[in-house]
């Protein structure tokens, strides 16, 4: 348990060290405080991608270390959006009206101002009225809490009603995907509120910050997305060292076991599921703003389902593994829709990889399952047990850095 304990902290002080190295380096090759080698809109996908890291995180914590495969996740990360969505669009048009009503030779009131700006959000659904769910629109504070109190308490309010029934294993994955495909389908409706299949636009636009180009903007994204990184990180690696990461994977291994112990399971699996889905919705809250609008669809099952494949990719069970997963895969889908992958004509079928691109995941995802279960984070266990010492004999003592038989008659 120790030597474990010491191996993931040089492994997080490594991660967090090469964060450190890649934020700096992108910052100093930026338009907007560097040289200008690294285009606004690839520090922007930079950034995205560090986001995408930090709910792959979350994705791994509930399925890589207590064993619960949810295909929902997504849908948190996509409400954290919808959150901060809200006040950026608000805020943002608020300003548009007060300054064309600034000329007016009678000064507007601020109701009539209000129906102005609910005019020009809800005008393309057919309404001119503030929803209930917009109450708190004109907060940053409020918004802010909601970006984690929303997916918290649709997390635990699911979690409590699915563990305390003992749903587990496949059916579990299923409830949890039905819970996305409902959400996301209530989302497509012109009337809860959330403007339907047009969704949340402009969030690129940061209210009070109309002056400031967008090349610096992404850059303080970028930095605010590593630094959550870097801080999900820790916050992860602390839960998963202690008491309680141990009873998590205990509970993956074998759950009766656990509980035949008196250990509260269900209680363990909501308190993760609940804080998992505040993590996500704090990484969306970050993603959406850079990429500049947010709709139903972003919340379609299958992002849960890219998601659960970013991590096995990269290795479930790994911290480290979900952000390499996320952060390989993100750039590389990003490569070959975008257009820069190029065509292979084989003369009676061309290849291009804009339709190709989900069989080739697909595809890596059955070969990893099938030959590299560890995923890409199970190299570094083979380059460890190079450079480790080696050891001979049966250990001496209950923890895998014990003395060895032969070790001790040498």
């Amino acid at each position: 348990m120790q030597r474990a304990y010491q191996g993931r902290n040089r492994s997080t002080a490594i991660f967090l060290l090469l964060l450190a190295v890649f934020t700096l380096v992108v910052t100093l090759l930026s338009e907007g405080v560097g040289i200008g080698m690294v285009s606004t809109s690839f520090v922007k996908t930079l950034g995205k991608t560090l986001c995408l890291a930090l709910v792959a995180i979350s994705m791994d914590l509930v399925w890589g270390y207590a064993g619960i495969l949810s295909l929902g996740h997504f849908a948190f990360f996509g409400l954290g959006g919808y959150m901060i969505g809200m006040w950026l669009m608000y805020e943002r048009t608020r300003e548009i009206v007060v300054t064309s009503l600034a000329d007016a030779p009678i000064p507007p009131t601020a109701q009539e101002v209000s129906d102005a700006v609910a005019n020009q959000i809800f005008g393309v659904v057919g309404t001119a009225e503030f929803p209930l769910i917009w109450t708190f629109a004109d907060s940053l504070f409020a918004q802010l809490l909601l970006v984690v109190l929303v997916p918290g308490i649709l997390a635990g309010v699911f979690g409590w009603l699915a563990f305390r029934s003992r749903v587990a294993g496949v059916y579990l994955s299923i409830l949890t995907q039905a819970m996305t495909l409902a959400l996301s389908l209530y989302l497509f409706q012109n009337d809860n509120g959330l403007r339907g299949n047009n969704g949340l636009s402009g969030l690129q636009n940061i209210p009070g910050l109309t002056e400031v180009p967008q090349a610096l903007v992404s850059v303080w994204f970028f930095w605010g997305a590593a630094f959550a990184l870097a801080a999900g990180y820790l916050l992860s690696v602390w839960v998963v060292s202690g008491k309680f990461g141990s009873v998590l994977r205990g509970i993956r291994d074998d759950e009766a076991r656990v509980r035949f112990l008196g250990y509260p399971v269900e209680a363990y699996k909501l308190v993760l599921f609940a804080g998992t889905a505040c993590l996500a919705g704090i990484a969306g809250a970050l993603y959406y703003p850079q990429a500049g609008i947010i709709n139903p669809a972003e919340l379609a099952p299958i992002a849960s389902i890219y998601l659960a494949v970013w991590v096995a990719i990269g290795g479930r069970g790994r911290l480290y593994g979900a952000v390499i997963g996320a952060g390989f895969v993100s750039l590389v889908s990003s490569w070959f829709t975008g257009g820069q992958a190029p065509d292979v004509p084989l003369g009676f079928y061309t290849i291009k990889w804009v339709d190709w691109w989900l069989v080739v995941l697909g595809l890596s995802f059955v070969l990893v399952t099938l030959f590299a279960p560890k995923g890409i984070g199970g190299l570094f266990d083979l380059l460890e047990r190079r450079i480790a010492p080696d050891r001979h004999g049966a250990d001496l003592g209950p923890d895998q850095g014990a003395l060895r038989e032969k070790e001790a008659s040498e």
